[in-house]
């Protein structure tokens, strides 16, 4: 993922440290009462990465298997896969029943809305295409989670009208999380009401945490639910983006004490080889700090890599 990328040589200069929570999530969580058993999906953007073989797929995995064999390791994705074009209902299918031969587990797929929708059209004159989206993604049946709808980086807060008229023809029962990037929705006027409308069409609001745009990382949750975008530096900052990964704990355990419901917190590296490995880190944190109980990854052992 290159979004929100600085060179090597700045990674260390960046202020890591998350913002104080917003207005809106003061409002969303208060009085709020912790849930018994809060829900929790650690996931990445893709499952087709040659570069997991001998790491989490074995070497003779053929990449028509490559999700069979992820969902024996994480519980969700982000799937950014459909938004270069709205997918066909019978890929959809097949991809729900591959879930289905492989694991026995809770799997949500997180769509991304196809960029016919948000970045062509912009949000104007997309019933049909939406329909057809729509359509299109209901074939995941149980295994459909919340979609993901991000608008382009010139979409600004003068849109805020379009934006808000199109969420209000969705229907009420499709969950979605929004994600902007035009620096102007971070600031002053325009982003309380980019949260307060959020909430009233009870929509949430996809976090950022990325090392270049810091301003993305706007700690709103205009629902009781956060989906968090997590984009690492991996490699020889890998301790870095444990640290990170650590401070988020700590913030996740704030919201769940104050009535959060569900995390869903997808992992993205610059360099996406060593996804799984930070993934598994904050597996491993969850489990120890926040009562999840997710499964760990299960990494080849290296005897193993002629398999």
């Amino acid at each position: 993922m290159e979004f929100g990328r600085v060179a090597e040589e700045e990674v260390l200069n960046v202020d890591f440290t998350l913002p104080v929570d917003g207005e809106q999530t003061i409002l969303t969580l208060k009085d709020n009462k912790p849930l018994a058993n809060p829900a929790f999906f650690v996931g990445c953007a893709k499952w087709g990465r040659k570069e997991w073989k001998d790491l989490i797929y074995t070497k003779k995995t053929k990449e028509a298997d490559f999700l069979g064999e992820y969902v024996k390791h994480f519980n969700s994705i982000e799937l950014n896969a459909v938004f270069y074009s709205i997918p066909k209902e019978e890929q959809i299918v097949k991809w729900a029943e591959m879930v289905k031969a492989n694991t026995n587990e809770d799997f949500i797929f997180c769509p991304k809305f196809s960029r016919s929708i948000t970045h062509i059209k912009r949000l104007k004159d997309t019933d049909f295409l939406t329909d057809e989206y729509i359509k299109a993604i209901s074939a995941f049946g149980k295994y459909l989670g919340p979609c993901f709808l991000q608008v382009s980086d010139n979409f600004g807060p003068n849109n805020i009208g379009v934006l808000e008229d199109y969420l209000q023809k969705l229907p009420k029962d499709l969950k979605v999380f929004v994600e902007v990037r035009h620096k102007d929705w971070f600031v002053g006027d325009a982003k309380n009401q980019l949260f307060a409308m959020l909430a009233r069409q009870q929509k949430g609001a996809a976090i950022t945490d990325a090392s270049g745009r810091r301003d993305c990382l706007h700690m709103e949750l205009p629902t009781p639910e956060a989906f968090i975008r997590f984009v690492g530096n991996g490699g020889e900052f890998i301790k870095s983006d444990e640290a990170r990964v650590d401070e988020w704990v700590v913030r996740i355990k704030h919201w769940l004490d104050n009535g959060l419901e569900k995390v869903y917190f997808f992992l993205h590296q610059h360099d996406e080889a060593d996804t799984p490995l930070i993934a598994d880190y904050t597996i491993e944190q969850f489990n120890k700090h926040l009562g999840s109980d997710l499964s760990r990854i299960n990494f080849i052992p290296k005897s193993n890599l002629l398999l």
